[in-house]
Parts: C-alpha cells; structure tokens; sequence
C-alpha cells in the first residue's frame, strides 16, 4: 500500500475538519473491513483516513428513544446489533439478518454507519432497514439532515453523501403490528455474498395487507424497492393468487444483475420464488 495520514480525532467537529469536501482520497474509517480490503487491493489509495474509533461511547449506544423509535449510533457494530437485548424485543429482525452476515470477525468490527456509507449492494442491513422505513441523521460542517435509508443509495457502491459528511445515527420508527421478514439466497457457503435479498415490511390484519414494503438488493446496482409489487399486496388478502401475481409483478419490476453468483434469468426465477416466501413469513411470523 502506498502511504498515507491517519489521524484521529476525539470529536466530531475535529473529524469534520479534517474530511476535505473535495478529495475523495480523504476518508472517514471505522471498523475498516471494505476500505482496508480495497486498499491492498490497489483499488483505493488515501492520501489520509481519519478514524472514527476515539469519538466516544455515545456515538456506539443503542437505545429506545421517547417516541418509541429505536436509535442506534453509527459506530455500533454488526454485532452489537446481533447481540442486543433492545434490538431484539424492538425489532427482531435485525439480529436474525446480522446471524448470517459474513462471520463473526467482520460482525465484530464493522460499524452500522461505516456499511451503509459503504453503499455495497450486497450488505444484508440496507433492505432491511428499509422495509422497517428506517432513516439516518447525516452531519456536516454546514449543519445536520435527515435521509430515509432508501434515499441514501444512488448507484452501484454509490450513495448521496458528500465527502465531508458522516452518518451519526440510525433510527427506526415504532414497529407497532408491522411485520417484517428477512430472506437471503448465497449461492455457494451460508456467508456468502448473496446472489439476491428480499426484505418485506408488511402492515396487516390477519392475511389482509393494508400497506407493504417490498425490497430486492444483492442481484441490483443498490437496495431497491418494489413499488409496483407493493401496490398490488396492498389492500389485498394473501392468497396463492395474490402472490403469484407478486412474484410475476418483481420479476417485471427488476433488471437483475449477472455475475459469478448466477445470470440475470436465474436471479429472476429466485426473486420469484424468495418474494413469495418473504411475503408469507412476514404473514404467517407476525412482528419477526
């Protein structure tokens, strides 16, 4: 690797003035497990990284807010969302998806804010994230804004931050009686990238959808939702022909992407087959 400047600061504003809003070649670093492997690779080459590591606890916590919404810090790792008491009364569904991303290695070093910086469309947490109708708080030197996580993505490993930005915070809303299911499909070893995933975020009363939330990631360019599937499911009650036409309508809705996990038909034949089951988990398994 080429050298570079590592610097650390112990606030957010000193981490803020030390990004640089127009070099690229200048980037924030948390947990490190895409940026390091980018940079042996010879893909990436910083001229500094400034480590998020020493800006305190606060920045890592995950708590229930006032409202009810579930906040976590950028600087929480995988794991620590896998592994919380809170997450997993308030919303399930994280800790199931985090058991089967990567390894236990990477869950224990890579934070929540730095893989969705990250933009990979391959990461577990984004569709998931989305179906729950999460958002996250951005800062700059120029003040804070607030994204939805589905607007966070912009293309492939692209997203709608600047270069001076970081992601500080993470909050998903009130789950209510929404359900939520997570399915990935790896086309070699159980933590492998995916070939494809499908998150569903549902509002029902019994088999009866009165909203829907559909997302596909891993066989697109980023985390997408489905909105033409979303607006057949809802008002309607789930029955095999409701989810056929599901199925026939994401696989309309979606170019896949072909890859060494499979060609753009055999992606579109799984998205087929995984919304259905996605749909009837979140159905049949309630808030899970």
């Amino acid at each position: 690797m080429m050298p570079f400047e590592l610097v650390e600061p112990t606030s957010i504003q000193e981490a803020l003035g030390l990004l640089d809003p127009d070099d690229p070649s200048v980037r924030p670093i948390s947990g490190g497990t895409a940026l390091l492997m980018m940079m042996k690779a010879g893909v990436f080459h910083p001229r500094r990284l400034v480590s998020l590591r020493k800006l305190g606890k606060r920045f890592a916590e995950i708590q229930v807010g006032g409202d009810g919404s579930l906040v976590i810090g950028a600087m929480a790792s995988l794991a620590d969302l896998e592994r919380s008491p809170v997450v997993a009364r308030h919303t399930p569904v994280i800790g199931q998806a985090m058991r089967r991303l990567a390894n236990v290695r990477v869950r224990n070093v890579a934070s929540v804010g730095g893989s969705l910086a990250h933009g990979d469309p391959h990461m577990d947490l984004p569709p998931v994230l989305i179906a729950l109708d999460a958002r996250v708080t951005v800062v700059s030197p120029s003040g804070e804004r607030t994204l939805k996580v589905e607007d966070l993505f912009e293309g492939y490993y692209e997203t709608v931050l600047k270069y001076d930005e970081l992601i500080t915070e993470l909050t998903i809303p009130p789950q209510g009686t929404g359900r939520t299911a997570y399915l990935k499909c790896t086309a070699g070893s159980a933590d492998d990238w995916p070939a494809l995933v499908v998150a569903v975020g549902l509002e029902a009363e019994g088999a009866r959808v009165n909203s829907a939330r559909v997302v596909v990631s891993a066989a697109t360019d980023n985390a997408l939702r489905l909105g033409n599937t979303e607006g057949l499911l809802a008002g309607a009650r789930v029955d095999e022909t409701v989810l056929r036409r599901a199925a026939d309508a994401a696989a309309e809705e979606v170019e896949p992407l072909a890859d060494i996990r499979g060609s753009a038909a055999y992606k579109r034949e799984l998205l087929r087959v995984y919304v259905v089951r996605a749909v009837r988990k979140a159905i049949g398994a309630g808030t899970t």
